[in-house]
């Protein structure tokens, strides 16, 4: 098995400071904006990105997270005790624009379950995707707005996403099986 390291800490940061810019420029401000993290690596993210936005332009953002294991299309084929976390969206979503953020986009399926999972709290007027690295091979047609890093890995690497606040380091590792 062999670990490559693509990103470090300070690209993490870097890419995360262009991401809350753009999250801010392409929504003309931040009027009716929310950010919602998924669990596990993009409530961490998210929360980042709340934090930057804010000091950017000096005001207090709605941000929430998201549970999606019940919305899984696949949950019965990963584990017959599936481990649900909390989902906390404190807010309406009715008319809000919604920034989901996930760590890494692949197939698609995690945030379908996770537009599913929003729904269930209100109708939003828009949700936008916000992920730190978009490694291709999607089966659906999802596509997210806001990238960090876009890789090819071949199908036999697995990209993973380490962050301080649960690896007590910033990295992006592929790891070849």
């Amino acid at each position: 098995m062999s670990i490559r390291t693509i990103m470090i800490g300070r690209d993490i940061e870097r890419s995360l400071d262009r991401i809350s810019l753009e999250i801010v420029e392409r929504n003309h401000g931040v009027g009716d904006l929310s950010i919602v993290g998924i669990h596990t690596g993009g409530v961490h993210l998210a929360q980042r990105i709340k934090q930057r936005i804010e000091l950017q332009e000096e005001v207090e953002l709605p941000a929430g997270t998201l549970d999606i294991t019940l919305y899984r299309d696949d949950w019965s084929l990963i584990s017959q005790n599936p481990i649900v976390k909390k989902s906390d969206i404190g807010f309406l979503l009715e008319d809000k624009r919604v920034v989901l953020v996930d760590d890494v986009v692949f197939t698609g399926r995690t945030i379908r379950a996770a537009m599913d999972a929003i729904m269930d709290y209100g109708r939003p007027r828009s949700i936008q995707l916000a992920v730190l690295i978009d490694r291709g091979g999607r089966e659906l047609p999802i596509q997210p707005d806001y990238v960090g890093m876009t890789v090819d890995p071949s199908p036999h690497e697995r990209v993973d996403v380490l962050l301080l606040e649960k690896d007590n380091h910033d990295a992006v590792v592929v790891t070849k099986r």
